[in-house]
């Protein structure tokens, strides 16, 4: 049997090397909720820039409401005067990006094929920006979430990593209460928390999910 990796403890080795602090990490945001947490637990370590970038979230009205969200969380956490001072880089918004690729798989359920291809979709973007602009690091905060496959993702990662030539972070961000403490903190920052993903089609299989609890 293979070793199952554990991403969380390469995370803490890699913040344990004191020739990595201050490092500049560019971290992809998924949304504020999920970035609580993640901002709060590196930016005592990592010099962060928050990149957003997410051609998944279909509707323009809901993109520029989690764009908002996230910038006001960034603002509170350099308002506290702790750690480095997190940076902002406005990813485009291409949700024609997204449908195309997802072409074939509208019918998916979640955390299938069409995530994955959407994964890809934002880490690749987001390890070309790394590259660019000459960050050490790049990783993201969709780790945290219990719905999104980790090991997936920090494949995806490190794939993209090695085409750009840009160092992956690796992480599992759940791990250790990661997604208890982001509820807590949305909580104490009155985030907006979707319950969705961010794509029509998740949003519709969220709906027919509501409809069938509410007909039990």
């Amino acid at each position: 049997m293979a070793n199952v990796r554990n991403y969380q403890k390469e995370l803490e080795a890699i913040m344990a090397d004191e020739n990595n602090r201050g490092r500049k990490l560019l971290l992809h945001a998924c949304c504020a909720p999920c970035s609580s947490y993640c901002l709060e637990y590196l930016k005592g370590f990592f010099e962060i820039t928050v990149f957003y970038y997410n051609p998944n979230i279909t509707y323009e009205a809901e993109y520029k409401k989690r764009v908002a969200e996230e910038k006001r969380l960034i603002e509170a956490y350099n308002a506290l005067g702790d750690g480095y001072r997190i940076s902002y880089i406005d990813g485009d918004y291409e949700p024609e990006v997204f449908l195309e690729a997802s072409k074939g798989l509208e019918n998916c359920p979640e955390g299938g094929e069409r995530c994955l291809k959407c994964f890809e979709l934002r880490l690749s973007k987001t390890a070309e920006v790394a590259k660019k602009e000459g960050f050490d690091f790049f990783s993201t905060t969709l780790t945290i979430s219990p719905l999104k496959n980790a090991e997936a993702l920090n494949e995806i990662g490190e794939r993209m990593a090695d085409k750009a030539g840009i160092r992956w972070l690796p992480s599992d961000f759940k791990k250790k209460n990661g997604y208890k403490r982001s509820i807590e903190l949305s909580k104490e920052y009155d985030l907006y928390r979707q319950d969705y993903c961010g794509c029509a089609f998740s949003k519709a299989e969220r709906e027919r999910s509501k409809a069938n609890e509410e007909n039990k």
